[in-house]
């Protein structure tokens, strides 16, 4: 069974002949003729490179007189292990060498071997970008509220100099102000996704990747990544007010009376 990009490429045919050459352990290379029972769609990657046979064919086709393990998939616990796992296991296999001399095991990592490696990368740095956008957008959104707060209220601002009010005091209110928006923007953010992913998972919502259909549409909350995006938006919405509590708390009592 081949794929069909393979099949393509090749102007393959069911129940055509296909000639198979491979290297088998020592190096040699054996071919052998095989008949073309299916083709099997590209569904489980963009390079539609998956086939299959008969493990007694692939026995012939390698010259194994009994059955050899060619390869072993580790699978661990803690994905964020994974590199610490590979460099422990590089050195400890590299002492061992074939009848040639070289090395008898190669270890390769889930990145190099899927196709859909690349395809996560990007997924991520979209992630990250929209994270960036979405601090951005706060960042201004506070920015202009306290810009606006701190123009709509000059004049309270120079009664408050003049009775004695002290600048850092002046400051600290809007400061307050600003932590409370954040905070309540928060808040809100936090129900409104939680709630959304609590429905999403109550309907069920199945859709189409590629030529894979019916996948379920599975949304989970990442508690650790909340609070720490939580913290970020708090940390910018005082970083926005800053500016405009400063601004106010150095206004002239007599200038800002006079503001109209």
């Amino acid at each position: 069974i081949i794929p069909e990009k393979l099949a393509a490429g090749l102007k393959i045919k069911i129940k055509d002949s296909v000639v198979l050459v491979a290297n088998n352990k020592d190096g040699s290379v054996n071919g052998l003729n095989f008949t073309v029972a299916g083709i099997i769609e590209s569904i489980l990657g963009p390079q539609g490179k998956e086939g299959y046979m008969h493990i007694k064919d692939a026995q012939s086709l390698l010259r194994m007189e009994k059955p050899e393990i060619i390869e072993i998939a580790l699978r661990i616990k803690k994905f964020d292990k994974l590199n610490d796992v590979y460099k422990d296991l590089k050195p400890a296999l590299a002492k061992f060498e074939n009848k040639k001399g070289k090395p008898a095991f190669e270890i390769h990592t889930w990145e190099k071997l899927s196709p859909f490696s690349n395809i996560a990368k990007m997924i991520d740095i979209i992630t990250v970008s929209m994270k960036i956008i979405m601090i951005a957008i706060v960042l201004i959104s506070i920015l202009n509220v306290m810009m606006m707060s701190v123009y709509e209220r000059v004049r309270e601002i120079g009664t408050m100099s003049a009775i004695g009010t002290a600048p850092g005091k002046i400051m600290s209110l809007f400061l307050a102000e600003g932590l409370s928006l954040g905070l309540i923007s928060v808040l809100a953010g936090n129900i409104i996704g939680i709630l959304g992913i609590y429905i999403l998972n109550i309907y069920k919502i199945r859709y189409a990747f590629g030529r894979q259909d019916n996948l379920l549409l599975s949304p989970t909350i990442s508690f650790s990544e909340l609070a720490w995006v939580s913290a970020i938006v708090l940390l910018v919405s005082v970083f926005a007010t800053l500016q405009p509590a400063y601004k106010a708390s150095r206004m002239e009592p007599v200038d800002a009376l006079g503001h109209v």
